[in-house]
């Protein structure tokens, strides 16, 4: 078979050409669409519920929300493992899926199984599904750092929160900007329990006033004069004063009683589980890029770099964005360091098989199918999903070693076969035979007699 195919390679040359010159092609266009990474992701296909339940103790967590969203996962098609944590406050399921299941998939089942057991749950419980996102998505990080001390960590926190998180998670390929660092400023209502037993007020009373004085409400519309007004009522809270006014009762004398009575107001911190420190100089905000699965993280990273210098005429003076985290270097490196390893491979296979055969046309032979080998491993890659990384990348690097002994070992046998083939015909052998063919068909009769 293998003697056949060499034939036929060896009478249709123009045709090997061509389907040669097809296949780099092809394996240009591959190379230049295989994602880029530094680190391969060997994570599972896994799917991560968190459920908010605010206040409540891990136990009671456990029991109301984290049981019934683990036995309720189970069922999943193709899942395989499901996790489930109870913190304070806070339930994390993870549901990890079979090898090769489409991860867009496999949230489309958690969702739908999801609305099932969202009857069984707590009323104040909130449920999201996780980024879709791995364990390798964190590409870049950056922190905001104010030179001039006018700002605070809460105002950096805020201009994360409220400017640069919305801004960058709208750059293609990014899965989630995660806010690190810093304090999230909150309205504070510290009650004064004398008081509100004095008036006879629960606090529960307290939580109700809040919640109704806090929304808008509409009103239909009025017709005055040939023309339509819209009437509603327009009660957000806006400031401080605004809490301060919230009615709660009345006195027997009529007095109304409200929340500025029997409370503090005041804008403060939310309470922090973690901080984040900068070089020794301090607490800073900043945040997280995370890649969204399977994507390409040069180019998610050279995205988010581009839009965080159009981002930096908009922040306030004094506020500096500074990278903290930067995966990009890493896969340049790793990148470069395999182009100067084939570039010495191509240079000793070359001097290789200049020294020991002494045929230039040989070494080519090598050279040449080297970078064409490498660029059909692309085409592999690119059509099965593997992503160029180190390990990748490492093992063409160790497979070339293995292409250019075959290649080295071919031609050498080539050149043993032609230097048999010369010791059984000798060149003046060659050119008496040439010499004697026309003569004896000059001296042929046409009776095919000879004389």
């Amino acid at each position: 078979m293998i003697a056949k195919l060499i034939r036929w390679s060896i009478t249709n040359r123009f045709l090997v050409l061509l389907a040669t010159c097809m296949l780099t092609a092809w394996g240009v266009w591959s190379l230049s669409r295989t994602p880029l990474d530094a680190i391969p992701d060997l994570s599972d296909v896994q799917v991560i519920i968190r459920t908010s339940y605010p206040g409540q103790a891990p136990q009671i967590v456990e029991n109301q929300v984290t049981y019934p969203l683990t036995t309720t996962m189970l069922s999943v098609p193709g899942a395989k493992t499901v996790r489930g944590y109870s913190f304070f406050g806070d339930s994390f399921v993870y549901v990890l899926f079979d090898d090769g299941t489409d991860p867009y998939w496999a949230r489309s089942r958690v969702l739908e199984y999801l609305n099932q057991v969202q009857s069984r749950l707590p009323a104040q419980a909130r449920t999201a599904l996780g980024p879709d996102a791995t364990g390798v998505g964190w590409v870049y990080e950056y922190a905001l750092v104010d030179r001039t001390g006018k700002m605070d960590l809460s105002q950096l926190r805020a201009l994360q929160d409220w400017f640069l998180k919305y801004e960058l998670k709208a750059v293609p390929n990014v899965s989630e900007v995660a806010s690190i660092g810093g304090m999230v400023r909150q309205y504070q209502i510290v009650l004064d329990p004398d008081k509100l037993r004095a008036y006879g007020i629960p606090h529960s009373r307290v939580i109700e006033a809040v919640q109704k004085a806090n929304q808008e409400t509409g009103g239909s519309v009025l017709e005055l004069g040939e023309a339509e007004y819209m009437v509603r009522a327009s009660g957000y809270i806006k400031s401080l004063d605004d809490f301060r006014n919230v009615p709660l009762t009345t006195t027997e004398a009529g007095v109304p009683v409200r929340i500025g009575d029997v409370a503090r107001i005041q804008v403060g911190p939310e309470m922090r589980r973690g901080i984040a420190e900068l070089n020794g100089e301090g607490e800073v905000a900043g945040g997280v890029i995370i890649m969204r699965s399977g994507k390409n993280a040069l180019e998610t990273i050279a995205a988010v770099k581009a839009r965080i210098e159009q981002l930096k005429p908009s922040l306030p003076a004094g506020v500096e964005i500074m990278p903290v985290y930067d995966r990009s270097k890493l896969i340049r490196r790793a990148v470069t360091n395999l182009e100067h390893k084939l570039i010495e491979e191509f240079i000793v296979v070359a001097i290789v098989c200049a020294l020991f055969l002494f045929h230039l046309r040989s070494a080519l032979v090598a050279i040449i199918t080297l970078p064409i080998g490498i660029l059909i491993a692309f085409i592999v890659m690119y059509y099965q999903g593997v992503n160029a990384n180190i390990l990748s990348l490492g093992g063409i690097a160790i497979a070339v070693g293995a292409m250019v002994d075959a290649a080295v070992v071919m031609i050498e046998n080539a050149h043993k076969h032609i230097e048999a083939w010369n010791r059984a015909h000798p060149r003046e052998q060659l050119q008496g035979e040439e010499q004697w063919r026309p003569l004896r068909s000059r001296s042929r009769p046409a009776t095919g007699c000879w004389h």
